[in-house]
């Protein structure tokens, strides 16, 4: 393939990452919610151990699709929050507010 053929190709790539945005964009809007809900669960004392583990399977699940779009810093914050409902017996809850309002703002923003 040429540089011209490439250079070609980079608006088709736009595109298709966009149209596969859009088709996943309500999924992960989902899993967000899922975050933010577990997140406000844990600040009122009731979360779960069955929502811990959705949001830890959410957390992971969106870490993963975030990079796949070239968004770092929402696999980071997703991540994080996998980690913070898998491995800790009380995680904070404001530290799981913040972190999942966040990564919901970073879903919600990309155009």
């Amino acid at each position: 393939m040429s540089r011209a053929d490439l250079e070609n190709a980079q608006p088709d790539l736009g595109a298709a990452l966009n149209r596969l945005w859009e088709r996943f964009l309500p999924e992960m809007s989902r899993r967000a919610a899922i975050l933010e809900a577990a997140a406000s669960a844990l600040a009122q004392g009731s979360l779960s151990p069955a929502q811990k583990q959705e949001a830890a399977s959410a957390a992971h699940k969106l870490a993963g699709i975030l990079g796949t779009f070239n968004l770092e810093r929402g696999t980071e914050l997703a991540r994080r929050l996998e980690t913070l409902f898998l491995n800790t017996e009380s995680p904070d809850p404001s530290v799981a507010l913040q972190l999942a309002e966040q990564v919901r703002s970073i879903v919600e923003s990309r155009k």
